[in-house]
């Protein structure tokens, strides 16, 4: 018998997987497949020894040399997962962000003989509901949690790549959150690129928030990843009095210029104008006026390239360092900041630094709480999705770049990221409920 417990359960929920009634010492092969995307089947597998009882277990029992893991890991069948078709996609949910996905398990045994088993990872909980929000011209998806709340409140921000984050906003909803997921480029609506994104429609965003949803204590989080992450602190310190608390996942220190993320209709320096305007004007970014900054080690380096390594030549300049600064001792509330030490895309790890420096200068007197993790990437989501997608095309420039890392310590980043961030938000959300 090949088991999966829970078999249906929200994707945040780690699995047992096991089987027992086989020969004492019998070497089986259990194999993994998940259809994610627009179609696509992404595998693993691993080879284990029965003990003298007959079980094995993943939680347990380290796979045999050439599997698709090392070590022991309850999960490692989903996350060591890798696409089927070389060059597919690496979007790793479903084709309906926000959908169930269901994985099916095959353990061989030694004598050919298959025993089967399959579990659902659910990233909306049951009563969670969805709708499209389009209001004031917003391109955005709202979950709601089951009851009538009221409750607390989230807006989940996009990175580069741009589009709806739904499948954050509807597992943020499922704990608890009303969540709305905003779309700012590449979502209906909105533009094709990054570039001259102007941060009213945020503010737009939060009046609305505040307007139809009314949170609890008047609780409205941020969440935001890669240049959503540099967009939450930035958002945070523009409108203070409407944010209660700032999750920055691999965020940025600076103001950015647009980057790869640019519009090339702007002409052959796109990528070094503005990506935020603020009341009718562009806000100063890194790249501006630096005496230092050069693409050279992005557009000359070896594929798969490095962004960060471009972006560490224009850190050097100090004074431009410091005119795009984030002022982000203007927060008025919790900070919490995710980074990773071999962050290919940008230099997490120094802007999460960064950020608790200025703030620790200032006094900050809320909670302010940095995960830095080892040897971990740019893409950290949340636990239990395939980490082994470390090169890609960029999604808006299609330069072949590396997020870095490896997939174990992905992985790890991943499940420990979230258990900090659930933890973070619900503190949070309290001591905003507790206010007279």
């Amino acid at each position: 018998m090949l088991q999966v417990t829970p078999a249906d359960a929200l994707i945040d929920v780690p699995r047992r997987i096991a089987a027992e009634g086989l020969a004492p010492g019998e070497r089986v092969r259990i194999e993994s497949r998940t259809v994610r995307g627009p179609g696509i089947a992404w595998t693993a597998q691993v080879e284990l020894t029965a003990d003298a009882d007959g079980t094995v277990d993943l939680g347990r029992d380290a796979p045999l040399a050439g599997g698709s893991y090392e070590g022991v890991s309850p999960m490692g069948l989903v996350w060591a997962q890798v696409p089927e078709q070389p060059g597919a996609p690496r979007e790793v949910f479903a084709a309906e962000p926000a959908a169930p996905l269901t994985t099916e398990l095959v353990l061989t045994r030694a004598d050919g003989s298959r025993w089967q088993a399959a579990f659902v990872q659910r990233l909306t909980g049951e009563g969670v509901t969805r709708r499209e929000v389009r209001d004031n011209g917003l391109s955005a998806t709202l979950f709601l949690p089951p009851g009538p709340g009221p409750h607390p409140a989230v807006m989940v921000l996009n990175g580069s790549g741009g589009g709806i984050n739904e499948p954050r906003a509807a597992l943020y909803a499922s704990h608890g959150y009303a969540a709305l997921a905003v779309g700012y480029f590449k979502s209906p609506g909105r533009p094709d690129h990054i570039s001259d994104t102007h941060l009213e429609y945020f503010e737009t965003a939060l009046q609305w928030i505040h307007a139809q949803l009314r949170p609890a204590g008047g609780f409205v989080a941020l969440s935001g990843q890669s240049r959503g992450g540099e967009l939450v602190l930035l958002l945070a310190t523009l409108m203070p009095e409407m944010v209660s608390a700032v999750i920055g996942y691999v965020p940025g220190a600076v103001v950015h210029s647009a980057q790869n993320a640019c519009n090339p209709a702007n002409g052959p320096d796109s990528r070094n104008g503005p990506a935020w305007w603020w009341r009718g004007q562009p806000l100063p970014h890194l790249w501006e006026h630096n005496r230092t900054a050069t693409w050279a080690p992005w557009d000359e380096g070896p594929e798969p390239r490095r962004h960060a390594n471009a972006l560490l030549t224009a850190l050097q300049d100090a004074e431009a360092v410091e005119r795009a600064r984030i002022r982000v001792e203007r927060i008025r509330g919790p900070v919490m900041l995710l980074s990773a030490t071999d962050d290919g895309s940008w230099p997490s790890s120094l802007y999460g630094r960064m950020v608790v420096e200025r703030l620790a200068a200032h006094g900050h007197p809320w909670p302010v709480e940095h995960l830095d993790f080892e040897g971990a990437g740019h893409s950290i989501v949340f636990p239990f999705v395939p980490t082994t997608q470390l090169a890609y095309a960029h999604p808006v420039s299609g330069r072949l770049s590396t997020s870095g890392g490896t997939p174990a310590a992905n992985a790890h980043a991943d499940e420990a990221s979230w258990a900090g961030v659930r933890d973070f938000l619900q503190q949070a959300a309290s001591a905003a409920k507790a206010k007279p």
